[in-house]
């Protein structure tokens, strides 16, 4: 990965559907460039999605929560069960295992209170397996995304090549 390939990929992480044309002035490549290099990341996994962030007071799902998780057991099929659940649940926006205080950090969004203490009693309370669950609810989502910054790790390979 080159500094151009690091341009495109800080660009399109604010804005996945951007143009070849567009990519092209605020990266200084030819169009035809930017298209075959987009094309060459996608293709390597280097981007892993394209995604829609929607706002979730105005699909109905305004409760946001941080939801940290203990489970009794950490075998490796009690994980692979719990990861499968987690992945299933349309309410778990994020799911993390994690070292630490808990096993796992959830994002998870629900319509309210209620939404939320049903998701509860499916996903921690019915699964033995589940020791604990902290929550916190989300004040003010201040900031939200998956954007990396790619350039720092392009210019540093660069510094410490020289």
């Amino acid at each position: 990965m080159d500094r151009f390939d690091a341009l495109i990929l800080e660009a399109i992480q604010s804005d996945a559907r951007m143009t070849a044309e567009a990519l092209s002035k605020q990266v200084g490549l030819s169009p035809d460039a930017c298209r075959k290099r987009l094309a060459r990341l996608r293709a390597s996994n280097v981007v892993e999605s394209e995604i829609t962030v929607l706002a979730p007071d105005k699909v109905g799902r305004g409760l946001l929560l941080i939801v940290e998780v203990t489970l009794q057991n950490e075998r490796m099929e009690d994980l692979d069960r719990f990861k499968a659940q987690m992945r299933a649940a349309p309410e778990v926006m994020q799911c993390y295992y994690v070292t630490g205080n808990a096993d796992f950090v959830l994002i998870i969004s629900a319509r309210d209170m209620a939404d939320y203490d049903e998701f509860t009693r499916r996903q921690f309370f019915a699964e033995e397996n589940v020791l604990r669950f902290r929550t916190s609810a989300v004040m003010d989502r201040v900031k939200t995304g998956f954007s990396m910054p790619v350039l720092d790790m392009v210019d540093q390979s660069r510094r410490t090549s020289q």
